[in-house]
């Protein structure tokens, strides 16, 4: 007899929601989080003291999280739309990218490119992407379906750009002005370390990662922050019947050929199978195996809480401007400067991200005091900046300084005094609270959500995309097939393939 039938090692969302199929099937399962609460990058902090705001402080948005996913576990959660897709200041004026694009859209198009030609090629890309994405996204709670089966469903145009080749020559060929393809390609980028033309294409698989969510790739704000989504899956997967044990670090993992032993400070637990939520490469060191590739983070976070939302030079409503994400130095020619330099082992000269402001679209983060302010918080997401050139806290503050002095020059005021708190969190930082090998997002390189040609998956580990090298071992985190981001994507398949198993 073993203690449980399944145990899952770390409590982030993904292993929340396998707890709860799992539970809900009669399975006996426990989570083993080694932090106090669980949630893993998915929690929602009051990071600066005396000032009573909860924010969502390293995942911020949800796109990837099927509505299916959503209604099956019950999830009490209310996912807001914004107005604003994305503003990009540029000298002299800004380019507004309205979510439904109307009229707004196409003047700042024309004042940016003198023509309404690039808004044209714009809205016939998305409109493939949104093509594709139907096709790909109903596949994301199934086995893992063939690519010659979604290719088939496909227009051979847009599968060749963002399956192909590099997604650069893709954006190159369709759009003229570069600070166009900068917006497009920074979907490209989020998370993930690479020239827009790499050979390896995992830049592409970041792409559509960022765009597929739900057949629209639309980012909507979780109201009450990702601590709120964490509340939810967490209540549902307790109620279902999950034991969830917290401050339960586990140093130990011994798979047999009927059974796994999972073991830690004080405690030794076996199941029947064991689910890992963790980074595949804490996993390896966990079973005592050799160590692959360490990875390696790219972003540099910054967490800020302001007055009041700062002017900008272009004279447009900051309101609007931050509504969305604003882009700074991301032109293409940027991005790709940026990521040569970074390749060399430097700190990039000059800062490329991106800024959310979550309390435009919800205030209910924050506390009375401040909600009946003018305050707002604001996130950073910087690229380019790999663990390997912020190791310490000397360049983390560089890159801060090199944040504020791109911010600055397309405000018609600085940002400083506005800035009530702050927090950076660079690939390090990450790793050390998270236990996030190089604090990358996501446990390493996405990969396609499908079979390839020629792969016959033997089990239903593989036939789910869950698969390890012990067939008592599943991944259900972003390590898997199909993880990255928050979309509880891994956790119902891994959950899946283990019912698989006993049908």
């Amino acid at each position: 007899m073993t203690d449980h039938d399944v145990i899952i090692v770390g409590g982030g969302h993904n292993a929340l929601v396998a707890a709860t199929y799992l539970a809900r099937a009669g399975k006996g399962v426990v989570v083993l989080e080694r932090l106090p609460h669980v949630g893993g990058a998915a929690v929602s902090a009051q990071v600066f003291d005396g000032l009573e705001a909860r924010l969502s402080r390293y995942s911020y948005l949800v796109s990837l999280m099927p509505q299916q996913l959503i209604d099956e576990l019950g999830l009490r959660l209310e996912l807001r739309s914004r107005d604003t897709a994305s503003y990009t200041p540029y000298d002299g004026g800004g380019l507004l990218v309205e979510t439904a694009p109307g009229e707004a859209t196409r003047e700042s198009f024309r004042a940016l490119t003198g023509s309404d030609a690039e808004l044209a090629a714009w809205e016939q890309f998305y409109r493939e992407l949104a093509g594709l994405a139907g096709v790909i996204a109903p596949t994301l709670l199934s086995p893992l379906p063939h690519i010659g089966n979604l290719r088939d469903l496909s227009e051979m145009g847009i599968w060749t750009d963002v399956v192909d080749e590099p997604i650069g020559a893709a954006i190159e060929r369709r759009f003229s002005h570069d600070l166009v393809r900068g917006v497009v390609a920074t979907d490209a980028l989020i998370g993930t370390f690479a020239s827009l033309h790499d050979p390896s294409l995992i830049q592409n698989r970041c792409f559509l990662y960022h765009l597929m969510g739900n057949g629209t790739g639309e980012w909507r704000v979780p109201v009450g922050g990702m601590g709120a989504v964490t509340g939810e899956l967490e209540r549902v997967a307790r109620e279902a019947g999950a034991t969830i044990l917290t401050g339960h670090g586990v140093t130990s993992v011994v798979a047999g050929a009927d059974s796994v032993v999972v073991a830690g400070d004080g405690f030794e637990i076996t199941g029947d199978w064991l689910l890992s939520g963790v980074a595949p490469y804490v996993l390896a060191g966990l079973m005592g195996e050799p160590l692959p590739a360490k990875p390696s983070g790219s972003q540099f976070k910054i967490n800020l809480l302001v007055s009041r939302l700062p002017r900008l030079k272009s004279g447009i409503d900051p309101a609007v401007a931050f509504a969305g994400t604003l882009h700074i130095g991301e032109s293409m020619q940027q991005l790709e400067t940026a990521y040569a330099e970074a390749a060399a082992g430097r700190l990039p000269a000059h800062a490329a991200g991106e800024l959310y402001c979550h309390t435009l679209t919800d205030r209910s983060i924050l506390g009375p005091g401040l909600a009946a302010s003018e305050a707002q918080t604001l996130t950073y997401f910087g690229l380019h900046t790999p663990y390997e050139v912020l190791p310490g806290r000397d360049e983390a503050e560089r890159a801060y300084v090199q944040f504020v002095t791109a911010i600055d020059q397309h405000l018609a005021e600085p940002i400083e005094p506005l800035i009530c708190g702050m927090e950076h969190k660079t690939p390090a930082q990450i790793e050390e609270s998270l236990g996030m090998p190089g604090g990358h997002i996501f446990h390493g390189d996405l990969q396609w959500p499908w079979l390839e040609e020629g792969e016959k998956p033997r089990h239903p580990a593989e036939r789910w995309g869950v698969a390890t090298g012990h067939e008592r071992v599943l991944l259900c985190g972003s390590g898997a097939r199909r993880g990255g981001a928050v979309s509880g994507i891994a956790g119902h398949n891994a959950a899946h393939a283990i019912l698989d198993y006993d049908s």
